[in-house]
């Protein structure tokens, strides 16, 4: 197995900074209720836990995850002007752990059977 442990540390860090950017903009949100912060911080923990004890498979979770937080991100980008850059922060830290997990997949070649 050759993999990019670079690529799998920028997404490891892209995913730790999804969690800080969500955590940030439910503060932001005047009064966040515990639901919606709940909503939008535990999806990222099982990645983020995986992570200390396989990298390559917690960004690959975090990286599924991830998908919902692009949509979210772009469907706050056309719709929310008032917050359009945690929403393109959402965005670009989403493609970055998504990418991550395609840059060290790349050159993955399953073993003859």
């Amino acid at each position: 197995m050759s993999g990019s442990p670079r690529a799998l540390q920028l997404g490891a860090t892209a995913l730790l900074g999804q969690l800080v950017l969500q955590l940030l903009w439910n503060a932001w949100r005047a009064p966040a209720t515990r639901a919606a912060l709940a909503l939008s911080v535990l999806p990222l923990l099982p990645g983020l836990w995986i992570c200390l004890g396989n990298l390559r498979r917690g960004v690959l979770v975090g990286g599924i995850v991830s998908l919902f937080y692009f949509c979210h991100g772009v469907a706050n980008l056309w719709s929310d002007p008032g917050s359009r850059l945690p929403s393109a922060a959402e965005v670009a830290l989403s493609l970055a752990v998504i990418a991550a997990s395609w840059w060290d997949a790349r050159g993955y070649k399953r073993p003859p059977k």
